[in-house]
């Protein structure tokens, strides 16, 4: 079994955990919410330099937390890519310098492949293939995992992402930032069916719509009109049921894309990641469409769905277990599809 100390600061969260095989013995998850909260979101530059400020402290925590040497850690592992330029370089450096002076093997970890690995932590029996369906502030995206580092995308927005979505209506709410929570937290409150959104979709050339792909602009501006026209005839607006019935929309929206992709590949497995991941009302609307067509569906716990290291010490723990390791010139990108995640590693000589 492969123990890695991984590294995550592709956004705003700096994290620190360390994983053997698909066990973890220390997570460490340094928050930088209130820091970004007065901008109603995050500022590049001050996450990098949190970053900076935190990454040593984390390291040393995970280490303690774990009861660990550095004799017992196989290999290093850090976010490259996708993410924040300069918050994702922060971790590289850190990582491929203590892969450099413990003299261990270094892994740069694909973002989107750590959120697919985060449901190996808590199902350690579960194997490909299944569907992930992977929801957080940039990405909404239907992935078929065939293999470690084997992907393929069947669907993807073609605009806002569900969790981007999520924050920019609670910001029209006047709800606190991250707006997912906020929404979750009003939406238990309101009427669910108070107002009729609708579900994006997304035209197809030769006539139609695609299946699978998710449109979430439309449904934000609907909300937008929605509650311009609501502040001209009540000084009283309805938030919770506004929070509600848009919370149901994408609900809705993503289940049917998911159920019917699970379908349609013969996938009798279906597991979730990301933020949004973490979703009552997404979590309710699953549970009883994967009952009503026997498939099994499988969530992280809350704190796996937002970004943790453990779920990249994970991954990187099966990619070295498969002779897989990274170059130390392996550099930072800010976008790069999950489908060529193999490029990030050669053979360990």
């Amino acid at each position: 079994m492969a123990c890695v100390l991984a590294i995550e600061t592709s956004c705003d969260e700096t994290a620190v955990a360390i994983v053997k095989d698909r066990t973890c013995c220390s997570s460490i998850v340094s928050s930088q919410i209130p820091v970004h909260q007065m901008y109603g979101g995050v500022v590049p530059e001050v996450a990098s330099r949190s970053h900076v400020e935190k990454i040593n402290e984390a390291i040393a925590f995970a280490l303690l937390e774990a009861q660990l040497d550095w004799g017992a850690i196989d290999g290093v592992a850090a976010t490259c890519a996708p993410g924040l330029v300069g918050s994702l370089l922060v971790g590289l450096t850190a990582a491929k310098t203590l892969a450099v002076v413990h003299q261990k093997p270094f892994l740069g970890i694909h973002h989107l492949e750590g959120h697919i690995y985060a449901t190996y932590l808590s199902e350690p029996e579960l194997k490909p293939p299944f569907l992930c369906l992977l929801v957080s502030g940039g990405h909404t995206s239907l992935i078929y995992v065939k293999d470690c580092g084997k992907y393929e995308m069947l669907g993807a927005t073609r605009d806002d992402a569900a969790g981007e979505a999520f924050d920019k209506v609670a910001r029209l709410l006047n709800l606190s930032y991250p707006g997912g929570p906020a929404i979750d937290k009003l939406a238990k409150q309101g009427n669910p069916a108070a107002f009729p959104l609708p579900e994006g979709k997304v035209s197809l050339p030769s006539g139609g719509y695609h299946p699978y792909d998710s449109s979430f602009s439309g449904l934000k501006t609907a909300v937008l009109r929605l509650v311009q026209k609501l502040e001209q005839e009540t000084s009283d607006l309805p938030v919770s049921d506004l929070a509600a019935s848009f919370q149901e929309t994408v609900a809705r929206s993503l289940t049917k894309r998911v159920i019917r992709c699970a379908l349609d590949y013969g996938l009798d497995t279906i597991t979730l990641g990301g933020g949004v991941a973490a979703n009552s009302g997404l979590r309710k609307h699953l549970q009883e469409a994967a009952v009503g067509h026997n498939l099994q569906i499988l969530f992280p716990p809350l704190n796996l769905c937002t970004d943790n290291a453990a779920m990249i010490g994970c991954a990187a723990a099966d990619h070295l277990s498969r002779g897989h390791s990274s170059s130390l010139t392996l550099g930072v990108q800010s976008r790069l599809p999950i489908t060529e995640v193999m490029q990030l590693y050669k053979a360990l000589g």
